[in-house]
């Protein structure tokens, strides 16, 4: 099954509403593996591009970008600068997740800091476990000496962690909350 998200706004063109949605197929297309954002007016497909995307259209134009967790951007920007975040799809991932923390505020709000919890804590951990190899570069090892990590973490524990920390960008992505620090740091 292919992951994929929808979402979209009502802009005004020529004086009537006009449905404007964007889909993203997570997986990429079936015959070149390239992920695109495909831009539909009123349900008619009007323009495609891989990502990232900016795609004009009256008033301003939508900027498309994605982690590889899922979405990391989807909003119309006005001529005037105005910023506006197109909604999702009540059926998709994102929709659902968003359904969950308008019904749920608490239990969301719990998942969202547990998410960022595992991000950081799985990113810090596995930095000071990268680092330690790293050092041993004989070029880095002369010029800074080596480091010794204070985690010796066990393989089991390791993978629950990554785990984790792929589960919390799962999270994030769809809330649509992106951090360049956190979120990269996870690999998204």
């Amino acid at each position: 099954m292919v992951r994929r998200s929808v979402l979209s706004t009502t802009l005004t063109v020529d004086g009537r509403p006009v449905v404007h949605t964007v889909e993203v197929k997570h997986g990429g297309d079936a015959h070149d593996g390239v992920v695109r954002a495909r831009l539909y007016l009123d349900g008619r497909l009007r323009l495609e591009s891989a990502l990232p995307a900016r795609f004009p259209v009256a008033g301003g134009h939508i900027e498309v970008r994605r982690s590889e967790a899922g979405m990391r951007r989807c909003h119309f920007v006005g001529d005037d600068g105005t910023v506006q975040r197109l909604v999702p799809d009540p059926r998709s991932a994102e929709g659902r997740r968003m359904r969950f923390a308008r019904e749920r505020p608490a239990a969301s709000a719990l998942i969202g800091a547990v998410s960022v919890l595992m991000l950081l804590i799985g990113v810090g951990l596995n930095l000071l476990q990268i680092a330690e190899p790293i050092s041993r570069i004989p070029p880095i090892a002369a010029t800074v000496g080596t480091f010794v990590s204070p985690v010796q973490l066990p393989l089991w524990l390791n993978l629950t962690l990554g785990l984790g920390a792929a589960v919390g960008a799962v999270e994030r992505a769809m809330r649509m909350r992106y951090h360049w620090l956190l979120d990269s740091g996870a690999g998204t």
